[in-house]
């Protein structure tokens, strides 16, 4: 029998997995501790450490324009609607996110995936270009060979701290803040209803000499997580982050990567012509045949 290290969070459509209460039949599935997720993004764009593994879009996007040798699978792992998670202290200055041009914003990277949904907000609904904001970040991106925009820079202190020295006007991400769009719920509802999609941020990758020397495993490892979010599915989404979760190459999974797509590029997250069709070839050539 043969064993697989797969590298995810712990969601309710991955519990099952990780527990044993759902096997793969002839396969087994070892499941490392990694807490926070992210911490596997690099590992696995760097070194193929895990057979399978959650990536942030934006990381594989990155991955992929690199050649790192990790395909993309139909799954998506988690999603959610970022509008209020660009936020500032509740006395800070900025009383309208267009206010945010030509100020300086913390994130912990550049290339973090909220950051991606945020700046894509920011200029869809806002007019603020991401050139028009410094962005101040902690650490750098999980594909080393990716050079940052010119207005990206690195700091050794903390982005509260740097918020609460007036260094940063808004941060992406903090608790005891207060979000910057003010109105962000009603924001919300009118760019999923405009987009009819949930932003994407991790979905499941794996390594591509394994997928095309053995698609038949990876096709049993697909099987086993889709049928674990089936299982774990009600029939009415109790949220929003329960509704992004989903799999196969559906309208709302191809629309998400679709856009996640056009906010990178326009951000320099990545510079290729990629279409979703061309991150999913691998899938659809030795999975889904």
């Amino acid at each position: 029998m043969s064993t697989y290290t797969v590298a995810v969070r712990d969601y309710a459509h991955t519990t099952p997995l990780k527990t044993g209460q759902r096997e793969v039949s002839n396969r087994t599935l070892e499941f490392p501790e990694i807490d926070p997720i992210h911490r596997a993004f690099a590992p696995m764009v760097r070194e193929l450490r895990y057979d399978v593994a959650e990536l942030a879009i934006a990381t594989y996007l990155q991955a992929w324009e690199q050649g790192k040798g990790v395909s993309l699978l139909p799954i998506v792992m988690s999603g959610r609607l970022h509008h209020n998670t660009l936020a500032q202290l509740p006395d800070g200055p900025i009383r309208h996110p267009a206010e945010l041009a030509g100020r300086r914003v913390g994130v912990r990277a550049y290339s973090q995936t909220t950051g991606l949904w945020v700046r894509g907000v920011l200029k869809e609904d806002y007019s603020v270009d991401a050139d028009r904001i410094t962005w101040v970040t902690t650490e750098g991106p999980h594909v080393a060979e990716y050079t940052e925009p010119a207005n990206v820079e690195r700091t050794d202190s903390t982005l509260k701290d740097l918020l609460r020295d007036g260094d940063i006007a808004a941060v992406i991400g903090g608790s005891g803040l207060v979000p910057v769009i003010q109105d962000w719920e009603t924001a919300e509802q009118a760019w999923f209803a405009r987009h009819g999609t949930v932003p994407i941020n991790h979905m499941l990758t794996v390594r591509t000499e394994l997928l095309r020397s053995d698609p038949e495993a990876v096709r049993d490892i697909y099987d086993a997580f889709t049928a674990s979010i089936d299982d774990t599915r009600t029939d009415t989404p109790r949220s929003v982050r329960e509704r992004a979760v989903t799999h196969g190459l559906n309208d709302t999974l191809l629309a998400g990567v679709r856009l996640a797509i056009q906010y990178a590029r326009e951000q320099r997250l990545i510079r290729s012509a990629v279409t979703p069709e061309d991150l999913f070839a691998d899938y659809t050539k030795y999975v889904a045949a």
